[in-house]
């Protein structure tokens, strides 16, 4: 799996995200900014992002995920 491939399951859930995406081997680290995490805590945010990548990490594809969760109003503060 690649980032661009990543990034395209982040984006079908979160089409308003700004994603980033960064491998290395099998792991993962992963920014997101949308307006869709605003009034979720954090481990609600990193939740609604890990649930389109369960397929992926389920097949070994990916075994360490490192999740940014922001709304865009906390990326401007």
């Amino acid at each position: 799996m690649d980032s661009e491939a990543i990034k395209s399951l982040i984006t079908a859930a979160f089409p308003d995200a700004s994603v980033s995406v960064e491998l290395s081997g099998g792991h993962c680290d992963l920014v997101v900014v949308s307006t869709s995490f605003e009034g979720l805590r954090a481990v609600a945010r990193q939740q609604r992002v890990y649930a389109p990548l369960t397929e992926v990490i389920a097949s070994g594809a990916l075994h360490a995920v490192n999740i940014t969760a922001k709304t865009p109003a906390e990326v401007q503060a």
